[in-house]
């Protein structure tokens, strides 16, 4: 059995990381919400929401979907989900989209050839 890890499995790798809005999110009663924690996405987030019915019918969406599901934390907000993210200024939205695509690059490490590769195919 293994023992419990006390810190982080990798140091240096971080999954998550905390932003601030240029405006915020304004919920219902009146509260402004700024701070946040994206965290990293997985093949999942990006795969399946498209398979959602909203994307189908507009591309545009797949945004929404996925921001709602890689951000864990906004302001006190109990859930984030695709209504708080449809509610962001459109700057907070380009915003957070730019801090996903930043997160989620990939890095400058090459991959191995491939076959394919190898074989001028690629």
């Amino acid at each position: 059995m293994n023992a419990p890890h006390s810190g982080p499995p990798h140091p240096g790798f971080r999954t998550e990381v905390d932003f601030e809005l240029p405006k915020g999110y304004l919920d219902d009663s009146g509260t402004l919400h700024r701070r946040g924690v994206m965290r990293l996405a997985t093949a999942a987030d990006e795969i399946l929401p498209l398979r959602d019915p909203r994307v189908q019918q507009n591309e545009a969406y797949l945004a929404v979907i996925v921001l709602a599901r890689v951000i864990v934390r906004l302001g006190t907000l109990p859930d984030i989900h695709t209504g708080v993210i449809e509610g962001l200024y459109a700057s907070d939205l380009a915003y957070l989209q730019r801090l996903y695509e930043s997160l989620n690059a990939e890095d400058d490490v090459e991959a191995p050839p491939t076959r394919m590769s190898v074989l001028g195919e690629a």
